[in-house]
This record gives C-alpha cells, structure tokens and sequence, in this order.
C-alpha cells in the first residue's frame, strides 16, 4: 500500500506521512544548562561531554539516563547522544526526551536542525533555549521513531565503517608519504651510495659525502611579532601558525591581516626561501613544523608563535628545505630536548642547535624534484578518500533525513 504525505509546513522538512504531526522541539524534549565541571579526575569518574564528545572524567555527575546534547556556544551543530550518568559543560545544553519523544529518534532529528538559520551570532556561533526549543519538528508516533532509530543505527553504522575505512587508508597513505620522505633526505635516491656513520643516532647512517652542519651556520633565526588582537584583522598579509602547520609550503592567499608598519615589515618579513617553524603550543607534537616560502610575501609580517630561518645564500634549495624540515627525523630531538611548563617552547637557541643533514646542492636540487612528483601522486589518492568521505557523509545525511522525515517505509 503507496503512503499518502501531505505537506509538513516546514521548509527544510517537506512533506511527510498524512498521519504524522509537527510540533516544537520543546514539546518533545525538556532543555537544561549543562554547567561548569568542578571535579575533575581521570578514568574512574564519569563522563564530562563537550561538543566533541567525551574529553575528560569528573567525581560526579550531572544527569543519569537519556539525553540529546546540544551546542549553547561555539560548535552548535553537532548533536550527541547520551545514555549514561554523564557531565556536560555550561557550553552544551542537555535535553531530556519527555514521554512521547525517542531519544535516539530525536537525536537522528537534530543532525538536521537549520542551526546556521538560527545562531544569534557569525563570530562566535550560540544558540538560546527559547530559539532551539521553538524550532519546529516531525513528530511521528513512538513506536515509528523507535523503528525509525534502530534502522537508522544498523544503516548509519554501516556508513561510518565505509568512512573509518577511508580515513584508515588515508592514515597509511600519509604514513607511507612521509616514511617516503625520509627515506629520500636522509639516504639519497641512489640505492647503492656508500653509507657511512652520522655519529647522531637518530639520523643513523648517511650517504658518504653528504655533510651534517648545525642550523646555526646556515642561517639566521628570528621570532615573530606578538601584539594585542586590535592589531589584526585588517591591513597587510599576516602569515598564522595555522599556515604553517597545515602546509609544506606556505599559501599564496593570507587569511590573516595585520596593521603592520613598514619597520614591522621589514624586521619580520616573509621572503623567498624562508622556513619558518611552530615555537610554542600545548603539546610536544605540534612544536617544529615547517612551512617554506617559494615566493617572497610583499609587506608580511609572520606571528609571535613561529621563528624564521632564513638560510645564507647558496646553502639550502628552498625545495628540499619543504621536504627536509617536514621530515619525522626531528621529532627526537625536539622531543628530547623540549622545554614543556605549561606549553611546549622551541626556543631560538634549540633551533639553532639543530644538525642539518646536507647533500650537495645538485643532489638536493635532484633529491626536491623526485618528491614533488611522489607526493604528488600520494597526496592524489589521499584526495580521492578524502572525497569518497565527503560522498559518505553526505549520503549518510540523506539516508537520516529520508528515514526521519518519513519519505524511507520502515517496516
């Protein structure tokens, strides 16, 4: 029998099943503040829930049972489910699924809010109770969002072991790339080169011929400018420690601005073969990522949290500066020698100490354009999982909305 569907009233909704009724959210679910943990401990407490999910454990808890989460502040479209004694922060409401409403079914429901029609705010997106709890709904019969919510459980599961499988591939992919790396800047490209010691253990042995130099003699080294936030958002090209970590080689195109002087300008400037490394963080594992310039940044200054090497003349092909200072063969160092307080710090001096291992400028020159070709090729498969993902999500998102909106029969 072909089911009849009338139209909901609602935009992003459509039609939905005759029988079916729309109603606010808040007759559906009871909205309460989540609130600041106090008690914080680790593994043996119970859950303490942001918008990310589970990130640390607290002696008590908040709420013991069912219940949607949602974003008050900051990441607001984002829904979690919850069925557990849990915490969550004053950044996060709870909603508790009142007699008629499944709390699976309406956390399914959530995914779908027209959050960025609603947020109070661009720079900081919230959401308030009364907005949340106005926004109008499918409200199916109990037993069809039960039906609903297990079917979706079993299909979206499946989903996410098709993406988790990607993002497998993906991880094996960068492993791969980076042990391709390394391999190239610290062996060459010739398999049957003379190896001879390093004297540095976690370098090892290298090509004969090839010379290790500390960074000190190479270049010199500069910190960047650090000034109040009226300083930023407008003017000349700011380069960010997001710039760098994120990328082998600095963008062409600056997000970021800065009202820099022409002394500024001067003192930090961004120019061709520049490496320019992340000083300061909250982990280890961020410190000493390099990003290099290929092509000289007119009036730029760089951020506080990076130092700039700039190398002497004929010493280092920018090239394989993009691949050598991105290489795993740092990490030991750094890690051994790393201040960490409150937040790892990669001082001038540590950077300085660094050995640089040196093939001839030819070789170099060699060794850079054998890796432009190679990670080229890697970083076009990981392109394709990383598409494949997004047509996973988005297919999932399709499946949620047909089955909640009643447009998928579940029998």
């Amino acid at each position: 029998m072909e089911r009849e569907f009338k139209d909901s009233g609602i935009e992003w909704i459509g039609k939905i099943p005759r029988e079916w009724k729309t109603c606010k959210l808040k007759r559906l679910l009871s909205f309460k503040n989540g609130q600041d943990y106090k008690h914080v401990e680790s593994d043996t407490g119970y859950p303490v829930y942001g918008s990310g999910g589970i990130f640390m454990h607290a002696k008590q808890y908040l709420y013991d049972g069912e219940a949607v989460l949602f974003g008050r502040k900051g990441t607001i479209d984002k829904p979690l489910y919850v069925n557990e004694k849990f915490w969550t922060v004053d950044t996060m409401y709870y909603a508790i699924p009142n007699s008629d409403g499944c709390g699976k079914f309406l956390y399914y429901l959530g995914t779908l809010l027209p959050f960025n029609k609603y947020q109070t705010s661009t720079a900081l997106p919230s959401m308030t109770q009364t907005i949340l709890g106005d926004m109008n709904v499918v409200h199916p019969p109990l037993p069809e969002q039960q039906r609903i919510a297990d079917y979706l459980d079993k299909k979206c599961s499946e989903i996410d072991e098709l993406i988790a499988l990607q993002e497998q591939m993906i991880a094996q992919l960068t492993d791969y790339k980076q042990s391709v790396i390394t391999e190239a800047v610290t062996k060459g490209l010739n398999p049957n080169a003379q190896l001879v010691p390093s004297g540095i253990d976690w370098i090892g042995d290298v090509p004969e011929g090839w010379k290790i130099v500390p960074l000190r003699y190479l270049g010199r080294t500069q910190n960047g400018i650090s000034q109040s936030g009226d300083y930023f958002g407008e003017g000349f090209p700011f380069v960010s420690y997001t710039d760098v970590y994120k990328n082998y080689s600095l963008p062409t195109v600056f997000k970021g601005l800065a009202k820099s002087s022409k002394q500024d300008q001067k003192l930090f400037s961004v120019k061709e073969g520049d490496v320019f490394f992340t000083r300061t963080s909250e982990t280890i594992d961020e410190i000493g990522f390099s990003s290099v310039c290929l092509q000289t940044v007119e009036n730029a200054v760089f951020a506080g949290f990076l130092i700039r090497f700039r190398p002497y003349k004929g010493k280092i092909d920018k090239n394989f500066s993009k691949y050598y200072f991105r290489s795993n063969i740092h990490r030991a160092y750094f890690v051994k020698e790393m201040n960490l307080v409150t937040r790892a710090s990669l001082s001038q001096e540590l950077l300085k100490s660094l050995p640089v291992l040196l093939p001839p400028m030819e070789e170099q020159q060699f060794i850079a354009a054998f890796l432009d070709t190679k990670c080229s090729e890697i970083d076009s498969l990981i392109s394709l999982k990383q598409q494949k993902i997004e047509t996973l999500k988005d297919y999932k998102k399709s499946v949620i909305y047909e089955a909640v909106t009643g447009k998928t029969m579940i029998d």
